[in-house]
């Protein structure tokens, strides 16, 4: 499969099976994560991967109640070390988000190959997500990825969802 058929292929999956992830497969997950990308290298993250399922219904509270989360087998948090990434993105702020959304992009597109599903999950409680996991006050919590095999196994079926055109979306040289 080439990564443009994979790509094609990804979607946010909302529900499902219960099933484990093989370990071989998990390891490839977190070397997706850790292959990726960031602003001058510093790789300002760590990736909490959470399998325990009390673990995972805390989340969904944190969550604002999607249950889907604990549904997985597995769930990653994204946390990012603001004080460890490049500072001048745009000239204004640290790379933290994008860093980890690079990472996190990664991890969708390893997955999607697998035949896991993931969801990016931006609804959330910071603060709860750390109380959760004992996340540190000078990290922050960027995104949440569910990640496990779907229940609908015609979810990743091939048919493109709708985008805008290329004429709504690219300008050339200048806006």
């Amino acid at each position: 499969m080439t990564v443009l058929e994979v790509i094609r292929r990804r979607r946010s999956v909302r529900a499902y099976e219960g099933r484990a992830i093989p370990a071989q497969v998990m390891e490839r997950m977190c070397e997706a994560l850790r292959l990726a990308p960031s602003a001058c290298n510093n790789q300002p993250w760590k990736f909490v991967i959470v399998t325990n399922a009390e673990i995972r219904k805390q989340l969904v509270g944190a969550c604002r109640g999607q249950k889907y989360v604990a549904e997985a087998p597995v769930v990653i948090v994204g946390v990012g070390y603001p004080a460890q990434a490049y500072q001048h993105m745009g000239g204004y702020g640290n790379s933290t988000d994008v860093d980890i959304a690079i990472a996190f992009d990664h991890l969708t597109l390893a997955a999607a190959e697998e035949g896991l599903g993931t969801c990016w999950v931006g609804a959330f409680s910071e603060a709860e997500v750390k109380r959760v996991l004992n996340v540190p006050a000078e990290a922050k919590v960027v995104a949440l990825i569910p990640l496990g095999y779907p229940k609908d196994p015609g979810v990743f079926d091939g048919k493109e969802k709708p985008r805008k055109a290329p004429g709504d979306i690219f300008v050339h040289e200048k806006f």
